[in-house]
């Protein structure tokens, strides 16, 4: 059972963070892509925004894939979490923990999900067990 526990959780973590990096990278899902998403970090301090929003959304989306299939998931799991560090420390961090006031409570618990699994391995239903032995 432990192995469709951590299926679930990384296909949910995994595909949802995917479909962020492809709204910062090419405005589907609703986002607004590499120039609307850079100019909303050049507004909260992050520069050059455009060139920052596409390297955020590189990271969700190839951490996000790797994640979800179970593919070098250490390395997925770092890429994922160091967005969510970028994301308290630039914009979530000044409001406190809860995220009813906007803090960071929602990035915290993803980076949780993250290491938890890396350190737990990504279970037999994965890519890294069928090719990393």
């Amino acid at each position: 059972m432990m192995a469709w526990g951590l299926l679930i959780i990384r296909l949910v973590v995994g595909l949802l963070f995917a479909g962020h990096g492809a709204q910062k990278l090419f405005g589907w899902f609703g986002g607004y892509g590499p120039k609307g998403t850079g100019g909303w970090m050049e507004s909260v301090g992050i520069k050059p925004g455009v060139a920052m929003a596409v390297l955020a959304g590189l990271m969700e989306l190839a951490g996000g894939l790797l994640f979800a299939a179970g593919l070098f998931t250490p390395l997925a799991a770092a890429l994922l979490a160091v967005t969510m560090l970028g994301a308290i420390v630039k914009v979530h961090g000044k409001n406190g923990i809860w995220s009813t006031a906007g803090g960071y409570e929602y990035p915290l618990v993803l980076i949780a999900v993250v290491l938890g699994v890396a350190l737990t391995g990504a279970g037999t239903i994965s890519l890294d067990a069928w090719l990393l032995p």
